[in-house]
């Protein structure tokens, strides 16, 4: 009888685990969306987007159309999470594109457009925000963290005219200070 129920158990196993890629197949995660929409070629769990952008991509605190927001690990979300901005709604409201998000039809992994972000943070830095969740039909209830934004063009800092092509820049203008500064 115990010899039975053991069969049982690893039969009913080996179901469950042959089943899990064809229930994958319909399962979207955020972090392969996320490269596919953005063109950011950075792999590995969402937390570590904005740690690997360093030195490969712009980052920046400011939301642009195209840009990754890069949603920090907690307690309830360990993996952080990403997505993309499609609009820039204001200076403190925003949509974004993404996956595994909200369940939808009580299925999660799906793909959600031009969902409302909100940035809550007291400084107005985009570092805390609330997202629409589909299943109460409204923001979410907590404030979640972000680590910033990553820019795919490269287009972080905005451009700034160098010093010499100023009409009134001659070679040698501040050139002491700065000799000075470097310690030569």
């Amino acid at each position: 009888m115990l010899h039975r129920r053991f069969l049982g158990a690893v039969a009913l196993c080996a179901s469950l685990i042959a089943s899990v890629p064809a229930i994958a197949a319909d399962y979207l995660q955020c972090v392969p969306f996320a490269r596919a929409e953005s063109g950011v070629e950075i792999r590995g769990n969402a937390k570590t987007w904005w740690s690997q952008a360093a030195g490969s991509y712009d980052r920046g605190h400011e939301p642009r159309k195209g840009a990754v927001m890069a949603f920090a690990g907690t307690r309830g979300m360990p993996s952080g999470h990403v997505a993309v901005v499609k609009k820039v709604v204001s200076d403190r409201e925003i949509l974004i594109d993404h996956a595994n998000w909200s369940p939808i039809n009580g299925r999660r992994g799906q793909i959600e457009r031009n969902v409302r972000v909100i940035d809550v943070s007291d400084a107005g830095d985009w570092s805390m925000v609330r997202v629409w969740y589909a299943p109460i039909g409204d923001l979410g209830l907590r404030a979640n963290p972000v680590q910033g934004f990553i820019y795919p063009d490269g287009a972080a800092k905005p451009e700034r005219t160098p010093v010499w092509t100023q009409n009134d820049w001659k070679p040698g203008n501040g050139l002491d200070i700065v000799a000075a500064s470097l310690g030569g």
